[in-house]
């Protein structure tokens, strides 16, 4: 979804909302220099384990009733979907269990991170900003943009559609914002599509 190539994976990358995937584990045991950043990790495996196993029933049940959002290649059902992800928690989980502060999950929330300035080559930040437009703001995109430039030399988003596979309104405002500001900025289409029509990433530099 961020077309990472082979120079990419040799660059240090910090991954902003991170959640409970399993990029960070499977990165770092290539040998990419990873990050993960996100406020769910000021809690315990326990508390994450409970969370995801209090939510999960609930998301699957609200993918099912959206299944026309979604395009059904990379997953032939909802049921395959559910399993491939949470092989992904549990890989996850089994990592950060055995690294409590090894620094590579950081419980951080935009728009503030605890990075210096140009930390990383690489930032990427999936399904967080654009996705939660009604949730959030213009303002809160703008600052949390403008810190993800300041920690990254480059920074990639992905997608730019909001829940309901719907254009994110925010998207245009924020590219504007980033060449104003004397950022490159592009939207660019990458090799990958779940949400239908989330098929770009915005990339600035």
């Amino acid at each position: 979804m961020f077309r990472l190539t082979a120079d990419d994976l040799g660059q240090s990358i910090l991954g902003c909302a991170d959640g409970p995937a399993s990029f960070n584990v499977e990165a770092s045991a290539r040998g990419v220099r990873v990050v993960s950043a996100d406020p769910l990790y000021k809690w315990t495996v326990a508390e994450i384990r409970g969370r995801i196993a209090a939510t999960s029933g609930d998301v699957l049940e609200q993918t099912r009733r959206n299944r026309d959002e979604f395009v059904w290649t990379e997953f032939e059902s909802v049921d395959e979907l559910a399993a491939v992800r949470m092989r992904a928690m549990n890989m996850f989980l089994g990592d950060y269990e055995r690294l409590p502060g090894a620094g590579r999950y950081v419980a951080a929330a935009l728009p503030t991170l605890p990075f210096a300035d140009g930390a990383f080559d690489i930032v990427v930040c999936s399904h967080f900003l654009f996705l939660y437009t009604v949730q959030t703001t213009e303002r809160f995109h703008l600052d949390a943009v403008d810190e993800l430039c300041r920690v990254g030399r480059e920074v990639r988003i992905f997608p730019l559609l909001a829940l309901g596979a719907t254009p994110s309104p925010y998207v245009p405002i924020v590219v504007d914002y980033l060449r104003a500001s004397g950022r490159q900025a592009s939207i660019e289409s990458v090799p990958y599509e779940f949400q239908r029509g989330g098929n770009q990433m915005l990339r600035c530099f």
